[in-house]
C-alpha cells in the first residue's frame, strides 16, 4: 500500500507544530504503557518502545525509548498489509505479532501491538508498541523454534472485541501467564492512547493538514541527513573488530567500510555465515542500528522518521550473523547490534575523529534469572527476573566517557534494588563501579559496573557478555577500557556457556566492561588487565 500524495500548500510553522505533536503523542503512549504494566522489565526497566506510522507503514515518529526496537517496527506495518486487506480494517482491530521472519520482529520476547487509526472513516495512520515480555526461558538457541512462541502479525482484537482464542495460545506458551496478560493489556491501553490523540490533532488541525505535514516531516528529515552527511569529506574507511561470547569459543572477525559520496553513505559489512547460537540479526536489526548510530554522529538532531534512511544503503552478506536468514536462533541480537554499532563509530573516527567517541563497552549485559517459588503467597508459581546492566561508555573528543550506563542500540534502566528484593527471591550484595575498568586517556572511558546477586531460594541463571576476551578500543592514543566477566561463589557449580544453578546462598557477581579512553594521557598511566574469569 501507499500513500496518496498531498498537493496541500502548508506554512513552516504549521509542519513544526504538527511534529512537536507527534513526538508528544507516542511519549505519552510511552508513559501510558509503563504506568499501565505490571512487569518489572517494563514499570521499573522501561523495556518497550512506541511509535506512529503512515498508513503505508512509514515511521512518522518514534519515541526516544530503545533504537533497537525500531527493527521490529520497520517492516511489521508492511507484513501485516501484505496478508490483510486494508480494505477489511475496522476501527478497533488490534494486530499482535513478534516473529523475526514472518512478523517483522528482530527476537520473540519483543510483542508489538499495532492499531490502525481511522478518521472520517478511513485509515489516516498507525498506533504501535512494542514490549519486552521477559518470559521464554530454560531454551535453547540453536534456531529460532527453540526460542520460543512466534506470532505473525494477527488479529487479537476484531472491531475492539478481544479474540479469546488467540490470546489463550500465546498464553499457554508462556511461562508466566499472569505477567504476559497483564501487560499485554497494558500495551492495548497505550494504543488507546494513541488512537485518541492522534485523531485529537486531526481534529483541530484537519486531517490533510496533519497528513500533509507528516510528508514534510519525512522530507525535511532527509533534507537534514543529506545536509550533515555532505559535511563530512567524501571517501572509504574500513574498520574490523573481533566479536567475542560466551555462545562460541573462537572470536568472530566483523568489519565495515563506510564510504561517504556527496550526500549519500553506504556501509558495507562483512560477517561469517550465522551460527546455531542466538546472536545473529535479521536485517531490520542491522537496519536499526545503521540509522541510529548515522544519525548520532551525522547530526543527532535529525527527527526519528523514515526520512532519515533514505539517503543510506545498508548491505551485508545474505545468511551471515549481520543479514541472517530462518531459521537462525536471534534471542541474543542485541549483542551483535553493540558491536556493529562500534565498528561504524571506528570506521567514522578516521573520517571526523571530532564528531565520535572512542569505543563504548560494546555489549548489552544480561544477567536472566528465573525459578519456582519455595515459600510465601506465590509458593509454586514460576517466577522470570531479566536483567539489562550497563557498562562504561566511550571517552568523547571533549569530555570523559560517562559511567555505568546502557549504550548505543539498548536504553533500558536499572532495576531498583528495593524492588528487586521485593519481588524476587534475590538480594543484590553490592552495586558499584568497577575502579581502573576505565581506558585512559586524555579523556578517560566510563567505567563499569559490578552487581553482585545472592539467591535465597534455588534459581537458574544465564549470563549473557561480551568483551571477555577482547577489549573496548581507545582513539588517538587513549588506551582501552577493562574486561566484562563474571565469578561464581566457591562451591557453585560451574556454569556452562554462561548458563547454570544457583542454590539457596550461592552469588553470581558480573562485571561490565569499561569503554576506551580518548586522547593520550598527560603521564603514564595505562589501565590495569584486570580480567575477570569467566568461571566455566
Amino acid at each position: 500500500m501507499t500513500s496518496q500524495p498531498l498537493s496541500l500548500t502548508l506554512d513552516p510553522i504549521t509542519v513544526e507544530v504538527i511534529g512537536a505533536a507527534l513526538s508528544s503523542i507516542v511519549e505519552e503512549t510511552g508513559e501510558a504503557l509503563v504506568r499501565a504494566s505490571y512487569s518489572t522489565n517494563i514499570k521499573e526497566r522501561r523495556d518497550c518502545s512506541t511509535a506512529l506510522f503512515d498508513r503505508a507503514g512509514r515511521t512518522l515518529c518514534q519515541a526516544e525509548h530503545i533504537p533497537v526496537h525500531l527493527g521490529s517496527f520497520l517492516d511489521f506495518i508492511p507484513m501485516l498489509l501484505k496478508d490483510h486487506d486494508p480494505a477489511g480494517l475496522r476501527p478497533g482491530d488490534v494486530f499482535v505479532g513478534n516473529d523475526a521472519y514472518r512478523g517483522g520482529g528482530t527476537h520473540l520476547p519483543d510483542i508489538v501491538l499495532a492499531e490502525p487509526i481511522f478518521v472520517d472513516g478511513a485509515l489516516a495512520a498507525w498506533t504501535v508498541n512494542l514490549a519486552h515480555h521477559a518470559d521464554f526461558v530454560d531454551r535453547a538457541h540453536a534456531h529460532i523454534y527453540q526460542e520460543g512462541l512466534r506470532i505473525p502479525p494477527i488479529r487479537l482484537y476484531r472491531a475492539g472485541e478481544l479474540q479469546k482464542d488467540v490470546q489463550e495460545l500465546i498464553l499457554l506458551n508462556c511461562q508466566v501467564p499472569r505477567e504476559r496478560l497483564s501487560d499485554l493489556r497494558a500495551q492495548m491501553a497505550a494504543n488507546r492512547v494513541g488512537v485518541q490523540r492522534f485523531q485529537e490533532l486531526c481534529a483541530r488541525h484537519g486531517v490533510e493538514t496533519v497528513l500533509a505535514s507528516g510528508e514534510a516531516l519525512l522530507d525535511y528529515a532527509e533534507r537534514k541527513m543529506r545536509a550533515g552527511i555532505a559535511a563530512l569529506p567524501d571517501g572509504s574507511w574500513r574498520f574490523e573488530d573481533d566479536f567475542d561470547s560466551l555462545d562460541f569459543d573462537e572470536p568472530i572477525p566483523l568489519a565495515a567500510t563506510v564510504t561517504v559520496a556527496g550526500d549519500e553513505i553506504t556501509l558495507d559489512f562483512e560477517a561469517p555465515p550465522q551460527i546455531r547460537a542466538g546472536i545473529n540479526m535479521t536485517r531490520t536489526a542491522l537496519l536499526a542500528t545503521v540509522y541510529y548510530i548515522v544519525k548520532s554522529v551525522v547530526d543527532p538532531t535529525v527527527l526519528p522518521n523514515a526520512g532519515l534512511a533514505r539517503p543510506i544503503t545498508v548491505r551485508a552478506p545474505d545468511g551471515s550473523i549481520l543479514n541472517c536468514k530462518h531459521p537462525a536462533a536471534v534471542n541474543g541480537r542485541v549483542q551483535t547490534c553493540q558491536r556493529v554499532a562500534d565498528l561504524i563509530l571506528g570506521a567514522l573516527a578516521k573520517a571526523a575523529p571530532e564528531r565520535v567517541s572512542a569505543c563504548t563497552n560494546s555489549t548489552c549485559t544480561v544477567a536472566l534469572f528465573s525459578g519456582n517459588r519455595e515459600s510465601g503467597p506465590d509458593k509454586g508459581t514460576y517466577w522470570v527476573y531479566l536483567e539489562t546492566i550497563g557498562g562504561g561508555g566511550g571517552a568523547r573528543p571533549h569530555a570523559d566517557g560517562l559511567d555505568g550506563i546502557h549504550v548505543h542500540a539498548t536504553n533500558t534502566s536499572n532495576l531498583p534494588v528495593e524492588a528487586l528484593e521485593v519481588e524476587y527471591p534475590l538480594i543484590l550484595e553490592r552495586y558499584e563501579l568497577i575502579d581502573g575498568s576505565a581506558g585512559t586517556g586524555r579523556y578517560r572511558g566510563g567505567m563499569g559496573l559490578r552487581r553482585v546477586y545472592r539467591a535465597t531460594e534455588e534459581c537458574m541463571v544465564s549470563v549473557d557478555i561480551s568483551r571477555i576476551q577482547s577489549r573496548s578500543w581507545g582513539l588517538q592514543g587513549g588506551g582501552p577500557g577493562g574486561h566484562g566477566g563474571y565469578v561464581l561463589s566457591p562451591g557453585a557449580r560451574p556454569f556452562e556457556r554462561g548458563v547454570g544453578v544457583l542454590r539457596a546462598g550461592e552469588w553470581l557477581e558480573v562485571l561490565t566492561p569499561g569503554g576506551g579512553g580518548y586522547g593520550r594521557p598527560g603521564e603514564a598511566n595505562d589501565s590495569t588487565d584486570r580480567r575477570p574469569i569467566a568461571a566455566e
